[in-house]
């Protein structure tokens, strides 16, 4: 049977509790085959696997979960967000999955909006609308949303939602000294050298750690190895960490100096389904 891919990003990153509760209520109608939490992004991204018709239940039941346990009156991050349940990509792999996956994406819209949260498209699915120029201040006033409710959730924000091609979120801690001013000049150079490619400068407190953090839009263009060696070109780099699982490909050329922190490849994740 078909099977489709989501990697829904939650605005918490600290308390595992609340984490095994949100991914307990993916698992109702899909199979979570990935975790990752960050305490200074504030933020955990899950990789979830489903098929059609089922899987955009188990996004709004992780909305719904998200809602009733995180207040974002109380949150403070480092990663932009606008919800609790901030984004709820719809993913296909290959081509051939693009219309299943727009399909699912807009039953999930529908379900999470019937959840009393405010839905916004972004991607191909709002004519190119960005998630960038939704989170920014003052991103959504204005904007009418697509599904749901017409203000914002009090506690639980606004979800953003597409259906897309793969993205390989990727961060690069930078050797100390490094300064948050070096990493977002080297962030906004990226940005304007790599197609494709966004980047963040941020400091995380917690850890003690300055980091570029970015997105490869298509990493047959532009692989992991290649925003690596574009930083060190600028600072030295202490070591490389995949937020979510990523294609053996995205992988290729990544030296073996550099430490890198991966979780299992697609390949690997989903060989179980064939």
């Amino acid at each position: 049977m078909t099977r489709l891919v989501a990697v829904p990003n939650v605005s918490e990153g600290r308390d595992e509790g609340v984490l095994d509760a949100i991914g307990a209520a993916f698992a109702t109608h899909a199979d979570v085959l990935h975790r990752t939490a960050d305490p200074d992004h504030h933020r955990a991204v899950f990789f979830l696997s489903g098929v059609p018709g089922e899987l955009h239940l188990a996004l709004a039941a992780g909305a719904r979960e998200a809602a009733a346990r995180i207040d974002l009156r109380r949150h403070a991050g480092v990663h932009p967000r606008v919800g609790a349940l901030d984004v709820a990509p719809v993913v296909f792999l290959e081509a051939a999955g693009r219309g299943a996956a727009i399909a699912e994406a807009l039953l999930t819209a529908d379900a999470i909006g019937r959840e009393g949260i405010p839905v916004y498209l972004y991607g191909e699915l709002a004519g190119g609308r960005t998630r960038a120029a939704l989170r920014r201040p003052g991103g959504l006033d204005g904007v009418a949303p697509d599904y749901g409710p017409s203000e914002p959730h009090p506690t639980a924000g606004a979800t953003l939602v597409a259906a897309r091609p793969l993205l390989v979120a990727f961060n690069l801690v930078l050797a100390p000294p490094a300064t948050l001013e070096a990493a977002r000049a080297i962030a906004a150079e990226l940005r304007a050298e790599l197609p494709g490619v966004r980047a963040l400068g941020l400091r995380l407190e917690r850890q003690q750690l300055v980091q570029v953090s970015t997105n490869l839009e298509d990493h047959r263009a532009v692989a992991c190895a290649d925003v690596l060696a574009a930083v060190q070109r600028r600072h030295a780099v202490r070591a490389g960490e995949l937020v979510a699982p990523a294609p053996a490909a995205a992988l290729a050329g990544w030296p073996a100096g550099v430490p890198l922190a991966a979780p299992p490849t697609i390949e690997a994740l989903l060989g179980r389904y064939r």
